[in-house]
């Protein structure tokens, strides 16, 4: 085969991916309160200072009840007071005795079992019987059923989702170590942008890179600053050298393949950046390009270099980018791909294709149908796609091969 695709010096996504696990350093480790952690990831492995339920207590509303054995349908007890949750009482129960309680109050020294208010009768103001059989230990939360103290709660390099942050707080977590979030610039480059209908005429574009960038994260909970720069080596020269005193990583999309105006890869080595990769065999996004600076303090400064068409950089973004970004937080894992089935038969390419497609579940199983307009100049798809779908260089697909892929927001 021949074309764009099959010119020497091309590595494969993976082999892409790789570099980035394996030669991005994650950056130091920050003390935050546990209410600003979501979505970050934890830099230590957490322990329980505590055990939960820290004491033993009702399950329900009901009745603490002492009693030498199982309780059988109309037995009597003697009330003898009342405990609300959230408040410490000294009563202590005797055989044949019990006392009102609410749920998550702790339960009176020599309870033995707590009857739910459904199945009690209280027949005056010192006196309850209960309705049905009641056996021991029913409806008590014991001290350190869920967690004990010393038990593992979460692991170094797990990621604090909203259920992880709850469960945290519950067990008295108030701070977490966790790896910082990089300090990210974005670099829109190019003259060609339109900002009203009139630039048309110039020959001018609307620029849906800065929009989509800004999007994908602020879905990840995260901003972003964004800079425009001309194509001049001058300028782009004056603006990556700043950036790369600031910050952790730079996203640029344009000007990172071999044309007159193409700057980024140039003046990125020219001020002392070393070369990761550039040029991936992929389509779109082939002149992907990633370095790294190591500063005067030695740490680093990353440099992920996007093409300039929209699904290009729309493909970075979901591959690279993420990969990169989770890789500076410790997590040096690949994406994770899914497998699901293709619905139709598709064409052979010399470049591993990230086509945009839709994923559904017919009789449990995954299906994925690629959908029309995949050109790198394209966007209008990601209407109706759900998923970017890897389709091996090399070899035509027939209907009902198995595919990788990702889904998308």
């Amino acid at each position: 085969m021949s074309g764009c695709g099959a010119e020497q010096g091309l590595i494969t996504v993976d082999q892409a991916l790789e570099l980035i696990l394996n030669q991005t350093k994650s950056l130091m480790p920050e003390t935050v309160e546990l209410n600003q952690a979501l979505n970050c990831y934890l830099a230590e492995d957490i322990y329980s200072a505590i055990n939960l339920p820290l004491f033993s207590q009702s399950a329900v509303d009901g009745y603490a009840i002492c009693a030498e054995s199982a309780i059988e349908p109309h037995t009597e007890f003697e009330l003898i007071g009342e405990i609300q949750a959230g408040h410490l009482s000294e009563l202590q129960l005797k055989a044949g005795q019990a006392v009102r309680i609410f749920t998550g109050a702790k339960i009176p020294f020599a309870t033995t079992t707590v009857a739910r208010q459904e199945i009690v009768h209280v027949v005056d103001s010192t006196r309850i019987t209960i309705t049905e059989h009641l056996n021991a230990n029913a409806d008590i939360r014991d001290v350190g059923e869920e967690i004990s103290v010393g038990q593992i709660l979460a692991k170094k390099e797990q990621p604090l989702s909203v259920g992880a942050v709850a469960s945290l707080s519950m067990a008295g977590i108030q701070t977490v170590e966790v790896f910082q979030y990089p300090k990210v610039a974005v670099v829109i480059t190019g003259d060609e942008v339109a900002k009203t209908l009139e630039d048309f005429a110039t020959g001018k574009i609307f620029d849906a890179n800065a929009p989509l960038i800004h999007a994908w994260f602020q879905n990840q909970g995260q901003q972003v600053e964004i800079f425009h720069v001309a194509d001049t080596e001058a300028a782009v020269k004056t603006l990556l050298q700043h950036l790369s005193q600031s910050y952790d990583l730079v996203l640029t999309t344009g000007g990172v393949s071999v044309g007159d105006y193409d700057f980024i890869r140039p003046v990125t080595l020219s001020l002392g950046f070393e070369q990761t990769f550039w040029k991936v065999k992929q389509k779109p996004g082939k002149p992907m390009f990633l370095a790294q600076l190591e500063r005067e303090d030695a740490s680093p400064c990353y440099l992920l270099g996007l093409p300039g068409n929209p699904a290009a950089v729309y493909v970075g973004m979901q591959i690279y980018t993420s990969t990169l970004l989770n890789a500076l937080q410790g997590q040096k894992q690949p994406p994770n791909w899914f497998s699901a089935v293709l619905t139709h038969d598709l064409k052979i390419d010399a470049r591993e294709r990230f086509l945009r497609m839709s994923a559904s579940f017919d009789q449990g199983m995954l299906q994925v149908k690629s959908l029309s307009k995949q050109q790198s100049h394209m966007l209008s798809n990601l209407m109706q796609a759900n998923c970017l779908v890897r389709i091996p260089a090399g070899v035509a697909l027939s209907e009902g091969h198995i595919v990788q892929g990702l889904f998308i927001n």
